[in-house]
């Protein structure tokens, strides 16, 4: 994982599937992309996978994360140019979504928003919070992972080992990477003039029960202003709801009419061969 630690990577599932749509997937705050596992398997029906993975200590601002990822973007298309891809943005991953969308517009068929950090400003004590980080003693760190669990999951709705998973990607961040993420967060700005220009259909997806951010009301805002949107609330879901044993993100997907004949068409192939 030598390739992580230097610079901004696309992690890959077992199967690469060329001619596929391109499903790319932008983490949360720990940047590990490894959170994604449990969608992957569903998400291989109708899509070539790529995961962001961001080294533990990079530090580079908004401008520099948007640029790394249209590289990689425009790297996977060199190889097989004339397919659509997905833009697909969780918690931080979905401002940085938003940040990659605004720059190109015209690479992405479809962009998913699930429980996007946007809304960090509307939590007044988040904001105090991550002002105080620098003053926490870095061993505290670990106790705090575990403490926020909760916060950032509905621990009942995920198996041990996603539980398991979710605490060491969150132990796995350095605590002077945290901070600046946190920055990040807090510093974040789109203009709703510029998420206007988004035409392509966006789905929104908020957890009802998020106790980390108020996602269901930020869904329901940027559905306003995103022309071609819909939004999905999970009822029972928290913050990490693509953790959750019952929350399959390509059903969802499916569900909605969110996806793009290509992709319907391959997973219905799939079907009828797995069949015979």
């Amino acid at each position: 994982m030598l390739e992580v630690e230097l610079k901004p990577c696309f992690l890959t599932t077992k199967r690469i599937q060329p001619q596929y749509p391109l499903f790319v997937y932008l983490p949360g705050m720990d940047g590990t992309g490894q959170l994604l596992r449990s969608q992957t398997a569903g998400l291989e029906v109708g899509f070539d996978v790529r995961c962001l993975a961001i080294p533990r200590q990079d530090l580079t601002t908004w401008e520099i994360l948007t640029k790394n990822v249209l590289d990689l973007i425009h790297a996977e298309l060199e190889k097989s140019s004339q397919r659509p891809v997905y833009l697909c943005g969780e918690s931080f991953g979905g401002c940085l979504a938003m940040k990659v969308a605004i720059q190109a517009p015209h690479l992405f068929k479809r962009i998913i928003l699930i429980n996007p950090a946007s809304s960090f400003h509307l939590r007044p004590w988040l904001t105090w919070a991550s002002q105080l980080t620098n003053l926490v003693h870095p061993r505290l760190y670990e106790v705090g992972a575990l403490a926020l669990l909760p916060f950032l999951a509905s621990l009942q709705r995920m198996t041990r080992s996603d539980r398991q998973e979710l605490l060491k990607s969150m132990r796995s961040v350095p605590p002077e990477t945290v901070m600046w993420r946190l920055c990040l967060l807090r510093e974040f700005d789109v203009k709703e003039e510029q998420l206007r220009y988004l035409t392509q259909p966006a789905l929104l997806i908020g957890g009802g029960q998020d106790r980390l951010l108020p996602s269901v009301e930020e869904v329901k805002r940027l559905n306003t202003i995103l022309i071609n949107s819909k939004t999905v609330i999970l009822p029972h879901s928290g913050h990490a709801c693509l953790l959750e044993s019952d929350t399959n993100l390509y059903e969802i997907m499916k569900a909605n009419n969110f996806l793009e004949n290509s992709a319907e068409l391959i997973a219905a192939m799939k079907l009828k061969d797995t069949v015979s």
